[in-house]
């Protein structure tokens, strides 16, 4: 295979493991929805066994975290396609602005609810409140890079944000995993340090794999009266 062809490869590869963890982001936040609806319009709660009694008894920090994060997630990938970017500016900076916000608010709130009722007992506070506070981190730097215009900067911080954003899909295929094998169930809370070990090694897997890519992607092009490129 060429260069050139592997140049062209390595984008989809990207993009398409993009999709398949933000899918797989959505269809859990679709089940969350199914799971935690009725017994909150019911004012229900749970039995203490079951892994959605947590989101039941503290709805409000559950889903001002669950749902900026989604849409972080969504937008975070328009935001970051070169070709969106070059060609809706304007739509870019104001989504942006938008998305910003409400990554700050799903980071805070992942550290909160990491230390304030975690599932997977120390092992998942640690990784909340350690890549909760990374995820903020990353996001302050790249506001403040674009607001100084440092445009590449400002991208590179938002790929490093993304990518631990995008973990959460990777967590739930350990947890599948863990789950598979018989280290984990959620229906009768047995092995739920498992639970917080899959935080540990899909945070830890995004943050690595962002740094290799962000050292061999080539560093984006500027293309006349287009602005930067992917």
């Amino acid at each position: 295979m060429s260069t050139q062809s592997t140049v062209r490869v390595r984008p989809r590869v990207t993009w398409a493991v993009v999709a398949v963890l933000t899918t797989i982001v959505l269809v859990f936040f679709v089940l969350r929805l199914v799971a935690d609806v009725p017994p909150l319009v019911r004012g229900t709660v749970p039995p203490p066994t079951a892994f959605e009694q947590r989101y039941v008894r503290h709805p409000v920090p559950a889903y001002v975290h669950i749902v900026p994060g989604v849409l972080f997630l969504l937008g975070g990938a328009w935001q970051l396609s070169g070709r969106f970017r070059n060609r809706h500016l304007v739509l870019h900076r104001r989504l942006g602005r938008f998305l910003v916000g409400g990554a700050l608010l799903s980071g805070v709130l992942a550290v909160v609810i990491g230390v304030w009722f975690p599932y997977g007992g120390t092992a998942e506070s640690g990784a909340s409140v350690v890549f909760g506070l990374l995820f903020v981190v990353e996001i302050v730097l790249g506001a403040r890079a674009i607001r100084a215009r440092r445009v590449l900067e400002h991208r590179r911080w938002m790929i490093r944000a993304y990518a631990v954003g995008l973990g959460v899909g990777t967590i739930r295929l350990w947890i599948g995993l863990f789950t598979a094998v018989g280290l984990l169930s959620i229906t009768d809370n047995r092995g739920t340090a498992w639970f917080g070990v899959a935080f540990w090694i899909a945070f830890v897997l995004h943050v690595l794999v962002a740094e290799a890519y962000l050292r061999v992607a080539p560093r984006p092009g500027v293309r006349k009266g287009r602005g930067p490129g992917p």
